[in-house]
């Protein structure tokens, strides 16, 4: 999504542009874990702030919260459309027509290459389901909140959410579907938080001091928290400023840096008492091309 696309006609034009550069991430996550589709986020995204720009902004008192409604019934609309029309992206039978379908041989690199817990897990709930969990569990909305958007009371909407917990525990307890914890949720937003902003303090927080990297595009390994923050400002932060989404790879926390809808490279974040012991930067062909069919972009 390009910003200069945006014509705001309901605010300001330097207003519109600090609530797109304030939210437009948090949005793009969002929508992201309820679609688990790029491209379908992104479309969801843009539509978002499409609308905010022929609002009125002077009548709108929370502009995140109005995102959030917004972006989360856009989605909603969509994954009820996914199951009246099964022949989308995710479903697991392909289809040679869609261009974004995935072919049976990229989900074998999936899962050969990354492992996308809790996405797996998320195309098992349904629409309403997987709205409630989202919102309330990884965004730690109120169910009056959720209910406002799901169309459903509070009462149910608890009920949704904790039938998708159940469900994630099960599938969990199999060893099939290892789950991204709180932590990791939580120090994925502050590494991406980061590397956006240049924080390089804020950074040099998240990580051991005696933290070590590696990448396949690096032949050196960096040693020490004071060695290993620069590097990856220097490909994650300004000016580069790379689009980054969390993705819980396993045990460990994954973040995609992407440009037009290109995939840059795949971070993983191994932790250890609540801090980055270790950092791998994978921008190599089989990690690209196995997180880009995750994406939905192959």
């Amino acid at each position: 999504m390009d910003r200069t696309e945006h014509t705001a006609t309901g605010a300001d034009e330097p207003a519109f542009t600090a609530l797109w550069q304030a939210h437009r991430r948090r949005m793009l996550d969002l929508a992201f874990r309820m679609l688990l589709d790029l491209r379908d986020a992104e479309d969801v995204v843009q539509e978002a702030f499409d609308r905010l720009a022929r609002a009125d902004l002077e009548r709108i008192d929370d502009p995140e919260g109005w995102l959030v409604v917004v972006t989360s019934r856009l989605c909603l609309d969509r994954l009820r459309s996914r199951r009246r029309h099964p022949t989308s992206p995710l479903d697991d039978t392909g289809d040679s027509s869609d261009p974004h379908a995935l072919d049976p041989s990229d989900r074998v690199a999936l899962v050969d290459n990354v492992t996308l817990a809790m996405h797996a897990l998320l195309e098992r709930l349904s629409p309403a389901e997987r709205t409630s969990f989202v919102l309330h569990d990884v965004f730690q909305y109120s169910f009056d909140e959720v209910a406002a958007i799901v169309g459903r009371s509070p009462a149910a909407c608890r009920q949704l959410a904790s039938r998708a917990r159940r469900t994630l525990r099960a599938e969990s307890a199999t060893g099939r579907f290892p789950v991204d914890s709180a932590l990791q949720q939580e120090l994925s937003e502050r590494f991406i938080e980061a590397c956006t902003g240049g924080d390089l303090d804020g950074l040099l927080a998240l990580l051991d001091p005696s933290v070590d990297g590696t990448g396949d595009v690096v032949p050196d390994v960096a040693v020490g928290a004071a060695a290993v923050a620069p590097g990856i400002l220097r490909y994650l932060g300004p000016p580069a400023s790379p689009t980054l989404l969390y993705l819980p790879v396993g045990d460990r926390v994954g973040i995609v840096a992407l440009r037009d809808r290109r995939v840059l490279a795949l971070v993983l974040l191994t932790i250890a008492n609540g801090l980055v012991v270790h950092v791998d930067a994978l921008a190599g062909a089989a990690p690209r091309a196995a997180v880009s069919a995750a994406l939905g972009l192959a």
